[in-house]
């Protein structure tokens, strides 16, 4: 399979893509000046403890206290203090009120970056990832990475590593380690090891809460733990960074130096490789499919909801094969959407029923195939009784949506907002309310101009009826920045003073407007509105969409009559 990776780097962020057979895979973005914290070593101080949870509040430096699960707490290393010593027998029954104390300073490390409201989350199982192995110097386990999958050369490696790993400190072997000699493995260890030392020198002579160790920049990350052999290019439009990327390579991997590239195309390079739209197409909701099928991908609080549908596709054998085809690519395209947008926690995934357990093993065993591209792990828990597929994802960062798109001011989230009927009814109610408290022959009250066409009616139907069951004068007034939910009563009042801060024209006013549609009842003229006020348009009937010079010779309270000029 063929991969690359292309990194587009601008004046305040960096983007990085990983192409599989130049179809885009996964996306990191970066602000240049950006303080991510995953992977960040603080010496933190225990701000708060909270038994019921088992978790407690670590101040780490940031706007928000860090958040510490009672197990991520590992208490081998963290039982320094002489009070602490009687703890280590039993830990499993040791309460968090007993591992911690308000005021204690830890070494912790962010595992989970903070989201939304939430803090960090942060572990005290310390973890120092190289190019060849990952050296975890709280704990004594030595591990080989799943993707390493012949048995003899997991062996070979697992073997290397106890033997040069430094005493009671882990190691996980990475996958790139694989046909790596034990020379290469023993410099990576060594170097890792003196970065733990430093760490600790660090941490004794600094007070908390205190940064004592970040780790690297995207670019530097991904040319550590991405670029490996596996990868045919490299391309970068940035020299600066290009250099930095062969200088990194002569110390880890000279021989991959070559293959990268300084891209220096006229055209933008995300465009060049076709990435802009992959990711406008990775914001979408609903994803077709090259069969005609499509799949929708809904995200809530707590799970994310996939559901596949036919859509265009009809099949040209029979039911059965037209689902079992569509549910097939679905299972791939939905693997690849969730490497894509990094979506993680519980994903439920409502295929196609299919009533062959035959053809419901080969739609999982594609997915779980897929599946195992991805370098976060995801476990598939199985059909529901209902047919939903549930699996879980790993989330150690920000989706794709969450780093490139922010919550509806309209509909703040809900991903629906009232319609402008609903808002009718809701201003009717308002004008109950404020006829019972307030004195006045008059109102004046703004909404969204959609909303005010449908309050005032089909040549002013709705308004009057309005004005003859409260016998007032009612004027409303179209607003484009409101909210199209918001009802604002600007004044109540005499007729004479409502009508002048009402109106939006005035007779004599010569004026552009876009005519909109045909009038209902004079079919000859064209309708344009400004600010949800009627504009009827003498013989335009024949110029909807186009913007025309216009003079207001008549107005109402309702709409305004014009000639074209």
């Amino acid at each position: 399979m063929s991969r690359e990776i292309v990194v587009d780097v601008n004046r305040d962020q960096i983007r990085l893509a990983v192409l599989e057979e130049r179809e885009l895979s996964e996306i990191y973005v970066e602000k240049i000046n950006n303080e991510r914290v995953v992977g960040n070593i603080y010496k933190g101080k225990v701000a708060n403890v909270l038994p019921g949870m088992q978790a407690a509040f670590i101040d780490i430096g940031l706007g928000k206290n860090a958040f510490l699960y009672a197990g991520d707490i590992n208490l081998n290393f963290e039982a320094s203090a002489p009070e602490d010593e009687e703890l280590i027998e039993g830990l499993k029954k040791v309460s968090i009120k007993d591992m911690l104390k308000i005021g204690q300073d830890v070494l912790v490390q962010v595992v989970k970056e903070p989201i939304g409201t939430k803090g960090a989350r942060v572990s005290t199982n310390i973890t120092i990832p190289g190019r060849y192995v990952v050296l975890m110097p709280t704990v004594d386990y030595v591990g080989i990475s799943r993707r390493i999958e012949k048995d003899d050369e997991r062996n070979r490696l697992k073997s290397l590593a106890e033997s040069i790993r430094p005493p009671h400190m882990g190691v996980i072997v990475r996958t790139i380690a694989e046909g790596i000699g034990k020379d290469e493995l023993k410099a990576d260890i060594d170097f890792l090891k003196k970065q733990w030392e430093d760490i600790l020198q660090r941490q004794k002579k600094c007070a908390s809460p205190k940064l004592v160790y970040k780790d690297m920049n995207l670019i530097s990350r991904i040319v550590r733990d991405l670029f490996t052999p596996e990868i045919s290019r490299f391309y970068i439009n940035s020299s600066y960074e290009y250099e930095k990327v062969q200088e990194m390579l002569s110390v880890i991997s000279p021989t991959l130096k070559e293959r990268v590239v300084f891209y220096r195309g006229q055209e933008e390079i995300f465009e060049y490789f076709n990435i802009e739209s992959e990711i406008d197409r990775a914001l979408q909701r609903k994803v077709w499919l090259q069969c005609g099928g499509y799949i929708v991908i809904d995200r809530t609080e707590a799970l994310t909801a996939i559901d596949v549908n036919t859509g265009k596709f009809v099949g040209s054998v029979n039911l059965e094969d037209t689902v079992l085809k569509t549910n097939l690519e679905a299972a791939r395209e939905i693997a690849r959407q969730l490497r894509l947008r990094d979506i993680g926690g519980i994903i439920i995934i409502d295929f196609i029923d299919m009533t062959s357990p035959e053809h419901q093993k080969m739609v999982l065993s594609t997915l779980a195939e897929e599946l195992k591209k991805d370098r976060t792990r995801a476990h598939i828990l199985g059909l529901t009784q209902l047919g939903l597929v549930e699996i879980t994802r790993k989330k150690v960062r920000q989706s794709l949506d969450e780093v490139l798109e922010k919550t509806c001011p309209y509909c703040e989230g809900r991903g629906r907002i009232l319609s402008e009927d609903t808002v009718a009814k809701k201003v009717e109610r308002e004008l109950d309310r404020v006829f019972r408290e307030r004195k006045g022959e008059a109102v004046l009250l703004e909404v969204h101009p959609t909303v005010a066409s449908v309050v005032i009616g089909s040549g002013g139907n709705r308004l009057s009826q309005m004005e003859s069951r409260y016998e007032k004068y009612i004027y409303i007034k179209g607003n484009d920045s409101l909210h199209p939910e918001e009802i604002r009563i600007k004044a109540v009042g005499t007729k004479a003073k409502l009508e002048n801060l009402a109106m939006p024209v005035r007779e004599g006013q010569i004026m552009d407007v876009v005519i909109e549609e045909v009038h209902v009842s004079n079919t000859s003229d064209g309708i344009a509105r400004v600010d949800g006020y009627i504009i009827d348009v003498e013989e335009a009937a024949g110029l909807i969409g186009e913007k025309v010079r216009v003079e207001i010779y008549k107005t109402f309270r309702t709409y305004a009559r014009a000639r074209l000029i």
